[in-house]
């Protein structure tokens, strides 16, 4: 097939890409490069030796969307962009609905308008909110106790899709609820670049590793966790972008949910005693006080993508964080200068 992918110069996306070339598919980009940088997409060009159609647009401007689906006959997206910070969308609320809501109505009347009828979207566990129970089902309660506007984005966008799949019965749709992507492509080419202060763990990690930075804070030690650092799923790059050709190759009518994640949970200690491990390199961390808002253990239950897409997660933590440590000491300044 011939996929539109929004957003496709971010971390994830060019990933994603990488996958589908080897699965077959072609793909067209648009991404406003925003949150990304047009080198991780060049590079993607180099891995897979293919020449990726782009163009630099904000889905926001229905006209310059229109346009790429006159110039392409598109088969199927798969929908990354977005904004992702969850604390800059907790300051800047507006700018997290108008972008993240406005976007995805754009590109579905589009789609509509094209008669293009499969999408694949780029959601997250933060619709759980507080767990309600562990590990957390595609059954489990979504949409309450949210803790941020981005995640409220992502819920928001998944009722906007299940009434879409409700009201059109040619309608194809896969909602896929990332836990926490890690690592990098094997190559060292591609990986996390945060264009600012990181807001994930392991890319503050990997640049205390490289030396960008001083020290880790880490966001309490009290919790009630074996190590009393918080507990999260961290799931492979790569892993994560072969779910989404997965979930494109299996896509069936209707609006389905799946979880992409490993079904353990690691603490922020132990991925730090990991990478160091990984690395050989040393990670000073200070602990400081907790964060509001941040939820103290969560992870999945990926049983219903094995059964319906045929994927699981094949990669370790400890591969995850010998490609992040690849990625960041070979690129020490992420794309902004080429090695």
């Amino acid at each position: 097939m011939n996929i539109l992918v929004t957003g496709g110069a971010g971390y994830i996306g060019t990933h994603t890409i990488i996958e589908l070339i080897a699965n077959n598919h072609s793909v067209v980009v648009v991404d406003s490069l925003v949150n990304s940088n047009y080198e991780a997409l060049r590079r993607v060009e180099e891995i897979t030796n293919t020449t990726i159609p782009f163009y630099e647009i904000d889905l926001r401007h229905y006209n310059e969307l229109v346009r790429v689906f006159n110039e392409h006959s598109i088969n199927a997206v798969i929908h990354f962009a977005g904004l992702k910070a969850v604390g800059q969308s907790t300051e800047q609320p507006l700018l997290y609905y108008q972008n993240n809501i406005d976007s995805t109505l754009n590109l579905l009347k589009i789609m509509k308008e094209y008669n293009v009828n499969k999408l694949v979207f780029s959601s997250s566990a933060t619709v759980y909110g507080t767990p309600s129970e562990l590990p957390l089902k595609e059954s489990s309660q979504t949409g309450i106790e949210l803790t941020n506007p981005y995640g409220k984005t992502k819920y928001m966008i998944e009722e906007i899709l299940r009434d879409i799949a409700a009201a059109d019965p040619t309608i194809s749709i896969s909602i896929l609820r990332y836990f926490n992507p890690i690592g990098a492509h094997e190559s060292g080419r591609i990986g996390e670049d945060p264009s600012d202060i990181p807001s994930n763990l392991m890319p503050y990690i990997s640049q205390v590793a490289v030396g960008k930075r001083e020290r880790l804070n880490i966001w309490g030690d009290d919790y009630d966790t074996p190590d009393g650092t918080c507990i999260r799923d961290y799931i492979h790059v790569v892993d994560l972008a072969r779910g989404h050709v997965a979930a494109l190759n299996h896509i069936k009518l209707g609006a389905t949910e799946y979880n992409l994640g490993t079904g353990k949970g690691t603490s922020v200690l132990e991925l730090v005693t990991s990478f160091e491990s990984s690395s050989d390199q040393k990670i000073p961390y200070t602990i400081a006080t907790r964060r509001p808002g941040d939820v103290v253990n969560c992870y999945a239950d990926a049983s219903k993508a094995k059964e319906e897409l045929g994927w699981e997660t094949e990669y370790s933590i400890a591969d995850a964080c010998r490609d992040s440590w690849r990625w960041q000491s070979e690129n020490p300044d992420g794309y902004r200068i080429t090695p």
